[in-house]
């Protein structure tokens, strides 16, 4: 049996314990509350995060970070990607140099515009980063529903390590070695879901949707390519995947913030109703300030940043977009 700790009890930390556990290893779930810890351990359920979905029996949850890594064989790091260059700094003494850390956060990094394996490698430059990306809702995961996600890294030993390790028949990883593309996937859809969720909330059709996510692809498999990924990597589950599914369900917490957004509701009363973080927001301006830094043009995501985040005008916004020239379709990503 296998040792492994899921670092964050969110909603899709908490779920990913249940694959853990599932896939019969010892599992230690890091909370960052001590009263929701001893809430998980007493009655088998995370209340705050993941109401009424009966945990996988066997999961033991604990606020020491230190304890919760010790002798661990895998790491998952499920903390939201602003919070994770800290939390790893916190618990570096803690880990062997050679342990499989798995990336379970879609983001860009505020201020550095850096992907979170490269956050990893900056802290822990010893760590062979494994990056977990794919369509993947935490409940539907927590019930053990079929799901299908990508396991990307440059380390093929790595990979099938932790593949056999969590890989289950309705948890089903797939390996890839392009890291780069599978992080730019998971994170840009967030930002583009927010998008389809003003969309829908504005009542613009389904044709409208369509289209955003079409030329949004278009906007992610060109930051990709710039940032060394791969454009086939955006074809499969860390790419058209995960932005399918987020940009079509109010499961999503980027799209629903969206629809509200589009029904008129301010940024700031959705937020201070929400517990969990909802990473596009917060990735909007890293994805639009990398895209700037590496000559990429993603309009998409750039209208989506400027109403987040600088108080831009929905109508006037959108008619910007609806207004650009013309241009042809090459291969999907022109």
């Amino acid at each position: 049996m296998s040792r492994i700790a899921v670092i964050g009890a969110g909603a899709w930390g908490t779920a990913l314990a249940c694959v853990a556990r599932r896939a019969d290893n010892e599992t230690t779930l890091w909370v960052r509350e001590p009263e929701l810890a001893d809430v998980i351990n007493s009655k088998g359920e995370n209340t705050l995060y993941l109401p009424d979905v009966p945990l996988v029996p066997g999961i033991r949850a604990t606020s020491n970070l230190t304890e919760a890594v010790s002798g661990a064989d895998a790491l998952l790091l499920v903390v939201p990607a602003q919070f994770l260059r800290t939390v790893t700094a916190s618990m570096a003494d803690a880990l062997p140099a050679r342990m499989p850390i798995v990336i379970c956060a879609k983001g860009v990094e505020q201020g550095t515009q850096a992907l979170m394996s490269e956050v990893l490698t900056e802290v822990l430059p010893h760590a062979e980063p494994v990056v977990l990306s794919g369509p993947t809702f935490a409940q539907e995961v927590a019930r053990d529903l079929p799901t299908a996600v990508t396991l990307a890294t440059t380390d093929p030993e790595t990979g099938t390590k932790v593949m056999a390790m969590i890989g289950a028949p309705h948890f089903r990883p797939y390996l890839s070695d392009d890291v780069v593309g599978a992080e730019v996937g998971g994170a840009v859809k967030n930002v583009l879901a927010i998008g389809c969720g003003i969309v829908s909330g504005l009542r613009l059709g389904d044709n409208g949707r369509a289209a955003l996510i079409t030329r949004g692809l278009a906007e992610i498999t060109r930051l990709a390519v710039a940032k060394g990924g791969r454009p086939e990597t955006l074809m499969g589950l860390s790419g058209l995947g995960d932005l399918t599914l987020t940009c079509n369900a109010m499961q999503s917490r980027n799209f629903s913030l969206g629809v509200a957004l589009g029904e008129g509701r301010s940024l700031s009363d959705i937020m201070a109703e929400r517990r969990a973080v909802t990473e596009g927001v917060f990735s909007a301006g890293a994805v639009t300030a990398l895209a700037a830094q590496l000559g990429v043009e993603m309009p998409i995501c750039e209208a989506v940043d400027q109403v987040v985040n600088h108080g831009a005008n929905i109508g006037t916004t959108i008619q910007t977009l609806l207004s650009r020239p013309f241009a042809r379709e090459i291969a999907g990503i022109d």
